[in-house]
């Protein structure tokens, strides 16, 4: 049974891999990617059309669903990864299970706003145009966070876009660091509760 639920674990971390890839893929539509595209696309497409149903997910200007599914897919994953470790359930594997999960889905956003902000980083470095669509969406998207981040860490000193975007992934990977030693900590103390 262990060496099942590991080897499901396996598989549907590729699967989150795969599906992770053509989200990020679908930044680059229009243009003829060749036949692994093809091959992604037909092999994530339907479960990620599957999330895609749920008119809450979405919002006038962002689509959520692909981060939900990604976020079931973690929980899956998780649910799998444990039962091939432990090879039975206990309430302190489920609540383990529930913190991981939701670790997973801060972690992955966490991730997430890294390469947005990274990328960010490298165009305005290299001196690529602003003003090119790319650009624009991963303005839209970091802004937010790169402004939050740099207000709570300069307050009212003005800095350079580049030293905020410096800092905001930064702090974010300290973040996502730190953030994955308290719940890994947490999660094995969890797992140790007898009941």
């Amino acid at each position: 049974m262990q060496i099942i639920m590991r080897v499901l674990g396996a598989l549907t971390t590729i699967y989150t891999i795969l599906v992770f890839l053509r989200i990020l893929l679908t930044w680059f539509e229009g243009r003829d990617l060749g036949r692994p595209y093809t091959v992604i696309s037909q092999m994530t497409d339907p479960y990620l059309n599957w999330f895609r149903r749920f008119k809450s997910f979405r919002t006038e200007g962002m689509d959520f669903s692909p981060l939900v599914a990604l976020a079931v897919l973690a929980l899956v994953n998780n649910i799998f990864l444990t039962l091939g470790i432990y090879g039975r359930i206990t309430v302190g594997i489920i609540l383990s299970l529930a913190l991981s999960s939701l670790w997973s889905a801060v972690a992955f956003i966490l991730v997430f706003f890294i390469i947005v902000l990274a990328v960010r980083l490298i165009a305005y470095t290299v001196g690529t145009n602003s003003v090119s669509p790319l650009l624009r969406i991963l303005d839209v998207l970091g802004k937010p966070v790169l402004y939050r981040i740099n207000r709570i860490v300069y307050r009212d000193r003005i800095v350079t876009f580049q030293t905020g975007l410096l800092t905001a992934i930064l702090v974010l990977l300290v973040l996502r660091i730190l953030g994955g030693l308290i719940i890994g900590l947490l999660s094995g103390l969890l797992t140790q509760l007898p009941f």
